[in-house]
């Protein structure tokens, strides 16, 4: 028998076959998280240049995220929220066994994964929230608001900067491309 003979049908020839992949990221989730890339950061610049696109961005998120919320209840299984919520004592264990390169691989969201859901999603709907009412007449021009609307953006910037770290650190820790995922949907079965 040759080479060739032993080549099983549908298997690349040559290289080494890719593990078994499970779609975990259905097209709701990964529509709206980069959108959400997208939104946030056509937002963060146009914020004081072009206020009317900024305004039209903010409607475009507030939508995305009422969209997330339904999907996060009534969607697929990875989506949900109820199966990616866990006591914060679980989310300090996590860290803690992440910070020795120890902790457990998810096939959806980890601990510190579905708590960073949920804090962007918190942080932004404020964001929103004060964003809309800068636009009324009730509360145009009140100091508090666009205070708190800065100060949303900005703490909304840290927690995205360690949400990229996590996404990072987690990636190299379960040799697994988390950004690719989020593109394809797609994990690593095992």
């Amino acid at each position: 028998m040759s080479a060739a003979e032993h080549i099983q049908p549908g298997s690349p020839a040559g290289r080494e076959r890719r593990p078994d992949t499970v779609q975990v990221w259905d097209p709701v989730v990964r529509v709206f998280h980069w959108s959400l890339v997208a939104l946030f950061t056509f937002s963060f610049f146009t914020g004081d240049e072009w206020k009317t696109a900024h305004i039209y961005s903010g409607y475009a998120i507030g939508f995305s995220i009422a969209v997330r919320v339904v999907w996060g209840l009534f969607g697929s299984h990875h989506a949900r929220f109820v199966n990616f919520l866990y006591h914060p004592r679980t989310v300090a264990r996590f860290l803690i066994e992440s910070a020795g390169m120890r902790a457990k691989r998810y096939l959806g969201h980890n601990p510190a994964g579905g708590a960073m859901v949920i804090a962007l999603l918190s942080m932004i709907t404020g964001i929103v929230a004060t964003g809309y009412m800068m636009t009324t007449d009730a509360w145009w021009g009140v100091g508090w608001v666009e205070v708190t609307h800065k100060t949303l953006v900005y703490t909304t910037l840290g927690l995205i900067a360690l949400h990229i770290g996590g996404v990072l650190f987690a990636s190299l820790e379960h040799r697994e491309n988390l950004v690719r995922a989020m593109i394809t949907g797609r994990k690593r079965r095992d």
